[in-house]
């Protein structure tokens, strides 16, 4: 697997959290919007609702959490690398790659810059509140 696929499945990843987000969003309105007009169910789907935003938020946040115990392991692998085989360095073609090979081109691409940044890829407190 090479650094553009990680860094694709990564986009994908965003891509599919914004995706529920929009939809948890878009079904938060109509449950509102049916609620504001007197149907009493709503405004108990709108809860329900909630705790769902509220766990997907949780499962995201854990995916997160995930991708950043990778990102480190990653990042302390390559320093490792880096000071058990200097040698490597020196060698005529690169020894371990012009950007510090496999794992520091992992490092260096969009998805490790993300992590790195902390970026979030889920529901946030933001919608959340402002769904609810």
């Amino acid at each position: 697997m090479d650094i553009s696929t990680i860094d694709q499945a990564y986009g994908q990843l965003q891509s599919e959290f914004q995706d529920v987000a929009k939809s948890v969003q878009a079904l938060a309105e109509k449950l509102q919007t049916a609620a504001q007009a007197g149907n009493a169910d709503a405004r108990e789907w709108l809860l329900d609702l909630k705790q769902i935003a509220l766990d997907i938020k949780d499962e995201q946040v854990q995916a997160g959490a995930l991708l950043q115990a990778l990102h480190q392991y990653v990042a302390e692998s390559h320093q490792q690398l880096q000071q058990q085989i200097p040698q490597y360095q020196q060698m005529p073609q690169g020894g371990l790659g012009g950007r510090g090979g496999m794992l520091g081109g992992l490092l260096g691409g969009g998805f490790g810059r993300a992590i790195e940044m902390g970026a979030g890829i889920g529901l946030g407190e933001d919608l959340i509140n402002s769904i609810f």
